[in-house]
């Protein structure tokens, strides 16, 4: 798929690694439907993308009904649908036992809601319509990319919650591109690493450098730029389907 055709959904678009996304695919050509719950994050978003090119959605990918309509809302206003981003996403950090007591339930209910159900259920919204579009070169009508984590693999102390809710997105990715594949849809995942987004702005500067030294090379947190270049090449190059790839710099998170 050439990155100048692609007609973009893509879930916490309006910060972090979902903004570097879209900024990446409109500008090489394309356009995008930022799905998020930050209005004026939102609408800074849209005025720096330029509304002919992006439409910001309000958007909680937890909610099937409110995801299905604005899904199709999105497609009307891009011309096309036949990308979808899913990089919205919270820590859900916590202990199981912790000092006050054992982890509330619905604490890790929710980081699975949002990480996992979240994901799945904004790429079958997509993976829908999708499957009506004209096939391309090699038969594709569409591509969706899934964010997971490190911590699908090294989870840490206080990331229970959290992992299982990325190994879940993991999990999914090859069952997922094995079924659409019929429709040639496919269905990619990437693990990053320790990125520079909104989740570690507030971080202190010995915390940082501490996690950098972890860091094989280059010894440093991942640029949202690099994100979104890897998701530009999952979309040019049709051969890649069903995997996960890790964008970590070659670290390997300890326990905690």
């Amino acid at each position: 798929m050439q990155i100048s055709s692609a007609r973009a959904v893509v879930t916490g678009g309006v910060s972090g690694l979902g903004f570097a996304v879209a900024k990446r695919l409109v500008e090489n050509g394309g356009k995008v439907a930022l799905f998020d719950v930050n209005d004026d994050k939102g609408a800074a978003a849209v005025t720096e993308l330029g509304d002919a090119n992006a439409r910001y959605f309000k958007t909680d990918v937890t909610d099937e009904a409110s995801v299905a309509a604005n899904v199709a809302a999105a497609k009307a206003f891009l011309g096309g649908l036949n990308v979808a981003v899913n990089c919205a996403g919270i820590l859900g950090a916590g202990r199981v036992l912790g000092r006050e007591g054992a982890m509330p339930l619905a604490q890790f209910r929710t980081t699975v809601l949002v990480n996992l159900v979240g994901s799945f259920n904004v790429a079958k919204a997509c993976a829908e319509l999708m499957q009506h579009n004209e096939a391309g070169d090699d038969g594709e009508r569409g591509v969706i990319v899934n964010t997971a984590s490190v911590a699908a693999y090294e989870g840490q102390i206080g990331q229970a919650a959290y992992s299982a809710s990325k190994g879940g997105v993991v999990g999914m990715t090859l069952p997922m591109a094995r079924e659409l594949a019929r429709f040639g849809i496919r269905v990619m995942t990437i693990a990053p690493g320790v990125f520079w987004t909104p989740m570690v702005d507030g971080m202190p500067d010995n915390v940082r450098t501490s996690l950098e030294a972890t860091i094989p090379y280059p010894a440093r947190l991942g640029k949202p730029a690099e994100f979104a270049d890897l998701v530009a090449y999952i979309l040019g190059n049709t051969y890649l389907n069903g995997e996960t790839i890790r964008l970590d710099g070659a670290t390997r998170l300890a326990p905690k």
